[in-house]
């Protein structure tokens, strides 16, 4: 199995506080956020930052759904880690100061299939979710 990576980044044009705030805001913005890829997400515990429990569908593909169900930690100011318990899934938010503005970056890694199935992951599975992950960022811009 080889680990595959997704990963997408925007500059949003408002203070590194706010969009920090924002990002870690899973019982308010995060919802609002989200696109059609995203189902039933809910908050199980927590809803802002470290120590928040939620969960989601994520339908990557019109056959690929998967059933999130994530831990967030912070390990440091400005980054979110999401370790979801029912797969290697791992997606880290950063926020990081951009001049006037935030570069956002959403990246997430988890263990690819073997064989030739696994090649065609790692060959077109991050291009699909960071089409998801653009379409997230934009309307993140959009509440700022």
């Amino acid at each position: 199995m080889a680990q595959v990576t997704a990963t997408a980044e925007r500059v949003i044009g408002a203070p590194v506080e706010k969009v920090r705030a924002l990002v870690a805001d899973y019982a308010g913005t995060r919802s609002k956020i989200l696109t059609e890829h995203y189902r039933d997400y809910q908050v199980a515990e927590g809803g802002t930052g470290a120590g928040t429990k939620a969960s989601w569908k994520l339908q990557a593909t019109e056959k690929r759904v998967r059933d999130v169900a994530a831990t967030v930690t912070e390990p440091e100011p400005g980054t979110l880690v999401e370790t979801d318990a029912n797969s290697s899934m791992v997606t880290t938010w950063t926020v990081r100061s951009a001049g006037e503005g935030s570069l956002v970056r959403i990246e997430t890694t988890w263990n690819g299939a073997g064989g030739i199935g696994g090649f065609f992951e790692k060959t077109f599975a991050p291009k699909g979710l960071k089409r998801i992950y653009d379409g997230v960022l934009a309307n993140l811009a959009g509440e700022v």
